[in-house]
């Protein structure tokens, strides 16, 4: 599942609100401490050009 969302948010990333709706949701079902690690430092590899307050926000919580 979460390599289904890493494929969802690569192609929503070019609109900033599908993004934050997408990655809010993806956090939702991640429960696993190591997986929202890894998946944390996956989103900032890919997307802290693109989108670095979303991504801040998301983990932040």
């Amino acid at each position: 599942m979460l390599e289904l969302t890493k494929k969802i948010l690569t192609k929503v990333s070019f609109d900033a609100l599908l993004f934050q709706k997408e990655l809010f949701k993806a956090l939702k079902w991640i429960t696993d401490s190591n997986d929202i690690k890894k998946f944390q430092e996956w989103c900032i590899s890919e997307f802290s050009t693109l989108h670095p307050t979303i991504i801040k926000k998301a983990f932040a919580l």
